[in-house]
């Protein structure tokens, strides 16, 4: 298991490296200066060369990338080119609620969707199968700003339960804190519960008909050991590689919901600096959540190879 996770991991760092250079290079690349937002609608040609000097914005990409990515390995990603804070410290700053809201979101997509996806497969064809698949399809098809919206309007303008926009840490206070986080997490959790309803009845589906299933009922173990002890952890691999991508696809995609809700997350970030071309902010968010996407995919294998050690030869 050991050299297993080992292996794995050296093949994640060339991917890194990749990263790296298409993240620089998209952003080197992409029309437009970044001293013309800096210097504003009034400036002169001579302000924009000015500013363009003094960043270092017209040296050669070789040198521009190299100076970048050695300031990387000193944990350095430069400064924010309209606030002066380092980029470090604004991620650092932001990076609770993208956090916590993914988490929460996983959560409430695991909670939701397993038990469907069991149910849906344990009673196949049957009308409460065709219902859980209705609603998995509605899931997965309501866009995650609108649901967003509409969730605002039911729950924070007419019913009044939760807050409609904001954050509030937990450190702060928990209470104050699952408030503000109920509805956002809720927003990004329900396309993720229908995706994993699916899949699960699908495995389910699989397994439920293997015979050492039709041995243990023979043998009168109860339906729920058969479903959740026996049948649940032989489909859970499918299961898992959706649960590592959705888990990748959170913390890179609430972009629409932190703007929804107004959470200052990486995603809201990420979204002020492609308006204001702060480009040392947008590359290092951009960084990060491909590095994020790597981790997840590097753990999602040793999920694997935990579940069936046949995965590692």
């Amino acid at each position: 298991m050991i050299s297993y996770i080992f292996r794995r991991t050296l093949v994640s760092i060339p991917v890194v490296l990749v990263v790296a250079i298409l993240t620089f290079s998209i952003t080197y690349i992409a029309p437009g200066n970044a001293a013309f937002a800096i210097a504003g609608d009034e400036a002169t040609p001579e302000d924009i060369e000015q500013i363009t000097e003094e960043l270092g914005l017209n040296r050669p990409f070789l040198v521009q990338f190299g100076s970048w990515f050695g300031g990387i390995f000193r944990g350095d990603f430069g400064r924010s080119l309209f606030s002066g804070h380092t980029v470090t410290e604004l991620i650092s700053n932001r990076i609770e609620p993208t956090v916590t809201l993914t988490i929460l979101g996983l959560l409430l997509s695991l909670l939701i969707g397993l038990p469907m996806g069991v149910v849906a497969g344990w009673k196949a064809h049957s009308w409460l199968d065709r219902v859980i698949m209705f609603l998995s399809v509605l899931g997965f098809s309501v866009p995650a700003f609108w649901l967003g919206f509409m969730l605002i309007l039911m729950f924070a303008v007419g019913l009044r339960w939760f807050p409609a926009i904001g954050y509030v840490s937990v450190f702060d206070s928990i209470p104050l804190f699952f408030r503000s986080m109920t509805l956002p997490a809720l927003s990004v959790a329900v396309s993720g519960a229908a995706i994993i309803a699916r899949m699960t009845r699908s495995s389910m589906l699989e397994v439920l008909n293997e015979d050492y299933i039709r041995t243990a009922r023979a043998k009168g173990l109860l339906e729920k050991a058969i479903l959740f002890r026996h049948s649940l952890k032989a489909a859970a691999l499918p299961v898992a590689t959706i649960v590592g991508l959705l888990l990748a696809g959170l913390l890179t995609g609430v972009v629409v919901t932190e703007t929804v809700f107004t959470i200052p997350g990486l995603g809201r970030l990420a979204a002020d600096a492609v308006v204001r071309r702060d480009i040392p902010v947008l590359q290092a968010v951009v960084l990060v959540m491909g590095g994020v996407i790597v981790f997840t995919n590097l753990a999602t294998d040793v999920v694997y190879a935990w579940l069936d050690p046949r995965v590692r030869y």
